[in-house]
């Protein structure tokens, strides 16, 4: 099992993401407002609004309120899941002329090859295979040509096409080192010049989720794409005061967490065990494209494409279907247990 690489600041547990029910369950008085229509939310207060009173009502008995209300909390968030759409985000691209305002980049070079083509290839290998090997899901690219599309259209496609999965394909690469090397001079005064020599010492897959420090931008998107979905509102805004949205945003960011360091575990095991592939295993960082798509999301740097030896793999076509099959296999694993989940 991979551990999530965090800074000294920020070493949480990820089973620490937890709300204090019991403050919003016993001293919140919950309201109906008219935009929480939909069946779902108004289960949710409901369970919220019994669970308060059975507190105060049966408060001799050692009755906990609270598992109730989780229990239905949890069942607001994952009622019926069926994995039915996966984005296939292939990262980088020719930045095309007047392209829209946006960020973009045209990621790494290798000796031969660059990031931008073998991305896109195996990101339309992965849309065919998903489509093809699981049985009722869709494959969403973010692209298909080599034209680049920015950090925020990739995000919007994802949550437009109501993503329950985002896969972005990468390719790693290090920096150039800097060198010294004495070029003259004397003992007591010698000269030196600095170099940039080719670090290519990388090796091996990684896979990133988004950074805790951008939890604000992913509370954003789950507001606007989860819950106001789930709200079904007729042009009005939800309230951010509102309990409710505070407790169901924090519901589908703690789980949406989870399973995305499931869904990489399950590539990386896949990767590792399968193909005999080095990984140096699952770390946090701030990536605009993760945080902003309000599903799980796992960004998979598969190999470092300024090492001769993994970028003659990411090439190849044997390759290729390697990386491809096993991101499909734990897909595969990965909707399995998640609606095995939902019937228990």
């Amino acid at each position: 099992m991979l551990t999530i690489k965090t800074s000294a600041s920020r070493k949480k547990s990820l089973t620490n993401f937890k709300i204090d029910y019991e403050y919003y369950f016993c001293t919140v008085q919950l309201t109906a407002p008219n935009i929480m229509k939909n069946k779902r939310l108004s289960r949710l207060k409901n369970a919220i609004c019994g669970a308060s009173a059975l507190l105060v009502c049966v408060s001799m008995f050692s009755f906990k309120a609270s598992a109730s209300a989780k229990s239905c909390l949890a069942d607001t968030v994952t009622n019926g899941f069926k994995l039915r759409t996966v984005i296939v985000d292939a990262g980088h691209g020719v930045k095309p002329d007047n392209a829209p305002k946006g960020h973009y980049s045209r990621g790494a070079d290798g000796s031969f090859s660059n990031e931008r083509n073998v991305t896109l290839s195996i990101a339309l290998k992965l849309q065919k295979a998903i489509e093809k090997d699981i049985t009722g899901v869709k494959a969403v690219l973010t692209r298909s040509t080599e034209e680049d599309v920015s950090f925020e259209r990739r995000a919007q496609i994802a949550n437009e096409n109501k993503g329950n999965l985002f896969i972005s394909i990468h390719c790693n690469s290090l920096p150039d080192r800097i060198v010294r090397e004495r070029v003259g001079g004397t003992a007591r005064r010698p000269k030196y010049r600095s170099m940039r020599v080719a670090d290519r010492s990388g090796r091996g897959t990684l896979f990133l989720i988004y950074g805790l420090k951008r939890t604000t931008e992913a509370d954003r998107e789950i507001k606007n794409n989860q819950v106001e979905a789930d709200s079904d509102l007729d042009g009005d805004g939800l309230d951010p005061n509102d309990p409710v949205v505070i407790i169901l945003t924090n519901e589908y960011r703690r789980r949406f967490r989870k399973q995305s360091v499931n869904i990489a575990n399950l590539i990386n095991e896949e990767i590792v065990q399968t193909d005999g592939r080095r990984s140096e295993g699952l770390r946090e960082q701030s990536i605009y494209v993760l945080c902003h798509a309000a599903m799980p999301s796992v960004l998979v740097e598969t190999g470092y494409i300024n090492n001769h030896d993994d970028e003659e793999y990411l090439n190849s076509e044997e390759g290729q279907t390697e990386i491809v099959n096993s991101i499909v296999r734990a897909i595969t694993k990965y909707k399995n247990q998640m609606e095995a989940s939902e019937t228990n």
